[in-house]
Formats: structure tokens, sequence, C-alpha cells
């Protein structure tokens, strides 16, 4: 728990509803659903349990603000686990850069614990959205953003 009020944590089966109805927000998750063959909840539902995927909420008053999904694939070419950020919405208000923030460094740090060599997020046509991630880390690597991980100890340069 933070000074402000909220807490990071591993999503939990009974998290699928709420982090679904954050996403009915958004025009482009609609879309996606229209092309789906299992529901957003229902695949949610099955991805907290996947060890090769992490579901992470952000948590206001028992009430979750943010979520991300983050999904393992393996790459001989990258040489070893690739992280992708599968998902990644946070409810609009004052703390909305906070909870980010917090995701992000959640979703990273997971990447690293599962043995990933790098995270892949979605490449952003927004110059400010791309420099929020660029300030995380990632760099453009076309056609997605990769942000290369340190392994633990390792120094950063």
């Amino acid at each position: 728990m933070t000074a402000l009020g909220y807490q990071v944590r591993d999503a939990r089966i009974t998290d699928a509803e709420r982090i679904t109805a954050l996403l009915d927000a958004g025009p482009s998750f609609r879309e996606a659903q229209d092309r789906a063959t299992l529901g957003a909840a229902d695949l949610l539902r099955q991805l907290v349990y996947l060890p090769h995927a992490a579901v992470i909420v952000a948590e206001a008053y028992r009430t979750i603000v943010g979520a991300a999904v983050l999904s393992l694939r393996p790459s001989v070419v990258g040489g070893g686990f690739i992280g992708t950020i599968d998902l990644f919405i946070v409810e609009p208000g004052p703390e909305a850069t906070e909870v980010r923030d917090a995701l992000v460094a959640a979703m990273l740090r997971s990447a690293r614990n599962k043995g990933c060599v790098a995270v892949e997020a979605p490449q952003l046509a927004e110059p400010m959205d791309r420099a929020t991630w660029e300030s995380y880390g990632f760099a453009a690597a076309a056609p997605r953003m990769v942000h290369q991980l340190t392994p633990v100890g390792a120094l950063r340069t």
C-alpha cells in the first residue's frame, strides 16, 4: 500500500469482471471483442493461472483502477523468453500517472522474475505516449517498442 492509497498485486480470478469493465470503456477493445472466440473475462480467468502470463492489477480502496497483462513467448533469436505487454489500462484520474508507473514497474519485475530477456510493448503513435514509455527504458524496435531487461545484480549503464 502506498501513501496514495493504492497497491499493485497479482490479479485474482475474481478480478476478471472489474478488469473487463475497465476495458469496455475503450472502442478498440470492443472491436477486438467482435473477433474474439472467448470472452475477455473468461480469458483473464485462465491467464491468472498460467505460468507464462502475469495479470497484475492496481487497486485503490478495494477498487481496481488499472490492470496489465504480460504474456511470455520463447525466442531463439531473442536469446530467451520475451515478455509482451498485451493489455495495459489505467482509469483516468489524478493518480493515473502513479498507477501507470507502478504497473510498469510490476510488469518489468514479473518479466525479470520469469526469466525474460526483454519486454515488448505496442508501438504507440502519439509522441507523448512514446516519450512516456521511453522514460521507462523502452526503445523503438519496429514494429514494437522493446525494453531490454538487465539481469538482477548486474550494473545498468
